[in-house]
């Protein structure tokens, strides 16, 4: 994840391009008197999909999408799923 260093003023006069890029991913941290004031990221991870991820590969990759793939997926998530038992308060 890329982290970007800003100050108040700049963040201010670039406000919209910003939380783009927060939503694209990155971090932003804003500074004041060249000392961390506060870190913007985005709420939620950024969810990309398989195809983007696919299209990020080098062209010599062996990664490869098989017809099995989604079961393969699926049964990962289902194996590594654990009952929702909340503590009793009195």
């Amino acid at each position: 994840m890329a982290v970007l260093h800003m100050t108040e003023a700049e963040l201010v006069r670039n406000i919209a391009s910003v939380m783009d890029r927060v939503q694209a991913g990155e971090e932003i941290i804003i500074e004041r008197n060249a000392k961390p004031l506060a870190v913007l990221r985005a709420a939620e991870p950024r969810r990309r999909k398989l195809s983007e991820i696919m299209a990020s590969l080098p062209e010599n990759s062996p990664a490869t999408l098989d017809a099995d793939f989604a079961a393969d997926v699926q049964a990962f998530i289902d194996s590594h799923r654990e009952p929702l038992n909340p503590p009793e308060w009195d």
